[in-house]
């Protein structure tokens, strides 16, 4: 009789550190940020590549903020990275975790067993960015979420594209009363058509649910992993896209990434 082998719980890392947040409904806010590797998306625009595939080993930050990494080796058992957020969760300086990536619903398994232990050690809500697109991953861990950023991937923007999915998962969301609210890229290229449809998807689901209108920020050569040249909108295309959706949703603001501008990256 061969004996039972457990086993334990483990994640793939990129970094866990401590910032401001600089997009969506957050921004300004300080965060602890749990970026997970590995993505099942190839957006034109990802500012991310690096996470697109897991490294043999990740960057801890010592101490938050000061960018004082640490090199571990992935992938990193559940307890071991409760210990590094619970040592980034300094008294009164975060106001949440953020779950990043890459795609963290990749690893939902895990964030079932990892968010309920981190809630009781750290005290600090749960928030959750994700490409909005993985809706029964998402199912598994919303009773532990407390926000969601979601990002509508048009299809003219990011060459991806997952209307249905988004749609239910923003269902999913909105019907467990989370805090939750969209964020779209939007480029030179993007079709207003698509903006359109996004605007009735979420009013399908609720008007009041927050559109953060995200200008793409150029990548430099050094950091394109694709031939498409992604440039940014002019000012008249972001007046006139967001015109075009408040039509159908009065909750439609333009956020540029702030973090680059505090050079919070």
């Amino acid at each position: 009789m061969t004996a039972k082998t457990t086993v334990k719980p483990t994640a793939r890392l990129i970094e866990v550190f401590s910032a401001i947040q600089g997009e969506g409904l957050n921004v300004g806010t300080r965060q602890i940020f749990v970026r997970f590797a590995l993505c099942d998306l190839r957006c034109h625009f990802c500012d991310s590549a690096h996470t697109w595939n897991a490294p043999s080993t990740c960057k801890i930050e010592r101490t938050p903020g000061l960018r004082d990494f640490e090199v571990h080796s992935n992938p990193v058992p559940l307890p071991i990275l409760l210990e590094w957020v619970e040592r980034q969760n300094l008294p009164s300086l975060h106001d949440s975790i953020s779950l990043t990536g890459g795609e963290p619903l990749l690893h939902a398994p895990f964030l079932a067993l990892f968010l309920p232990q981190v809630r009781d050690i750290t005290n600090l809500p749960i928030y959750l960015e994700t490409g909005g697109h993985r809706p029964e991953q998402l199912a598994i861990i919303l009773p532990y979420l407390d926000s969601v950023g979601m990002d509508f991937k048009l299809p003219s923007v990011s060459g991806e594209s997952y209307w249905q999915e988004h749609a239910e998962c923003l269902k999913l969301c909105h019907d467990s009363h989370l805090n939750v609210f969209i964020k779209i890229i939007v480029s030179q290229t993007t079709d207003p058509t698509e903006l359109e449809r996004a605007a009735l998807l979420v009013a399908a689901v609720s008007p009041e649910i927050p559109v953060f209108l995200q200008p793409v920020t150029p990548l430099a050569d050094s950091e394109k992993l694709t031939a498409k040249s992604i440039l940014a909108p002019s000012p008249d295309q972001v007046l006139k896209w967001q015109a075009l959706m408040k039509k159908f949703v009065p909750h439609v603001r333009v956020v540029p990434q702030t973090h680059k501008m505090l050079n919070q990256l």
